[in-house]
């Protein structure tokens, strides 16, 4: 029983595996692959260990060379961004942004936010942490053909309100917000403003995006693993002594207990790799995405943005009302191994949830692997014949297979022999 049972597990992951790193085209717009070397440093004795607290200053013994390494990580990542400080430990992205809440408002603030169907992510929402936390969303105008703030109306209504926060970066965004414009604002009504940086995240480590600190936001929350492409989890930058001394005394014991060690290295291998590599990589995704939304556009797909051109971010976002709705196509496109997610757009109401309007498609992951721009006519002519050419999607998933075999290998890493390395430092990966 227990060999069938081990047998099954086994069978799945290697069947998950297989799938997924070599034979699908990822186009999931908040996931990523780490490099091996990142995968051997997070495969260690770590991962089994407790530090709560602070370095130096923990409730568990045995954490010497873990104090060490927090300390060196956080500043390497502080200085990636160009900040004073970062707290590494948030497991998430939620738990940052929950942090962040909870360290700059209280029970029966109001925050600023954008709606979800204007990109927010539900952490910002009263469905997620924002509303648990007793915080109050004012919603702020976009315009929705753009996927753009409204900033003169965003900043009538800060104006108005003088809400506690602001909550800007968002979970579908395919152009910067207005954190200048919108952070003159918040001063003049003594608000903090926080900017969501989950998605964008590798694209200001790369220097293609602005940096929100340095356009006036006073925080940012983020995870770790979407264009930035490290371990899954999250981490908060600012420069503000005042904002990372609450925000650091709020991770633990609020909402964070140990904060999974085994991150700290992989964290810190990432951030040097964006370092040496970053702005490569970045300014490869956004030439790509780019080039994808113009190649879709060509082939008839409605592709949001147009007027601004399309897009200046990993994402593309498609209108896909007429092609059955975003639900259906998603799942036509993963029958040919093409991996998308359906995703509500601002005129979508409660009952088109299930079936909304979008498709969201981000191309960090496809980048990181070696696809370039011309790729990328590929990868249009494929979710065409998929979604407006409706063909079997067996013949498409063979296609899809045999162009995946291009590209087997990480890139925008240290060249590095990862299997001394490993040996070396007694990664678990060859234990």
């Amino acid at each position: 029983m227990h060999d069938n049972e081990l047998k099954e597990i086994l069978d799945l992951a290697k069947r998950h595996n297989v799938w997924r790193r070599s034979e699908c085209i990822n186009l999931i717009a908040s996931e990523n692959v780490t490099s091996p070397l990142v995968d051997a440093v997070y495969l260690s004795d770590a991962m089994h260990r407790y530090a709560e607290g602070l370095p130096f200053k923990r409730f568990y013994q045995g954490t010497r060379y873990v104090d060490e390494l927090e300390v060196r990580v956080s500043r390497i990542f502080a200085e990636l961004f160009a900040a004073k400080y970062s707290d590494v430990r948030p497991i998430s992205g939620t738990i940052a942004n929950a942090t962040a809440f909870a360290c700059l408002a209280k029970s029966g603030d109001e925050a600023a936010v954008l709606p979800l169907p204007g990109g927010a992510h539900v952490s910002h929402s009263r469905y997620g942490i924002l509303g648990r936390l007793g915080i109050k969303p004012i919603e702020l105008p976009i315009i929705p053909e753009e996927m753009m703030m409204d900033v003169d109306g965003a900043v009538k209504i800060i104006r108005e309100r003088f809400p506690r926060i602001i909550v800007l970066g968002a979970s579908v965004i395919i152009f910067p917000h207005p954190v200048k414009e919108v952070s003159e604002a918040a001063r003049e009504v003594g608000a903090k403003l926080v900017y969501d940086a989950a998605h964008v995240l590798g694209l200001i480590a790369g220097r293609v995006y602005p940096n929100p600190l340095e356009e006036g936001a006073d925080v940012i929350t983020t995870s770790t693993h979407k264009t930035f492409p490290g371990p899954q989890g999250g981490a908060i930058i600012t420069s503000s002594d005042e904002i990372y001394e609450r925000a650091s005394k709020i991770v633990f014991p609020v909402f964070v207990s140990n904060h999974h060690l085994h991150r700290l290295a992989a964290i810190g291998v990432a951030s040097l790799e964006m370092r040496e590599f970053g702005q490569e990589y970045a300014s490869q995704i956004l030439r790509n995405s780019r080039r994808l939304a113009e190649e879709l556009h060509a082939r008839g797909f409605k592709v949001l943005g147009e007027k601004w051109g399309f897009t200046k971010t990993h994402q593309v976002l498609l209108d896909v009302r007429g092609d059955g709705g975003g639900a259906k196509c998603a799942k036509a496109l993963e029958e040919a191994n093409i991996i998308v997610n359906k995703n509500i757009l601002p005129w979508d109401g409660p009952s088109d949830i299930e079936n909304p309007s979008g498709i969201r498609i981000g191309v960090q992951e496809v980048t990181r692997i070696g696809m370039r721009e011309d790729d990328m006519i590929e990868v249009a002519g494929l979710i065409y014949r998929v979604v407006k050419g409706r063909e079997d999607s067996s013949e498409v998933r063979r296609r899809v297979i045999e162009f995946r075999k291009n590209f087997t290998r990480v890139h925008y890493t240290f060249d590095v022999d990862v299997r001394r390395i490993a040996e070396e430092i007694g990664s678990l990966i060859l234990s």
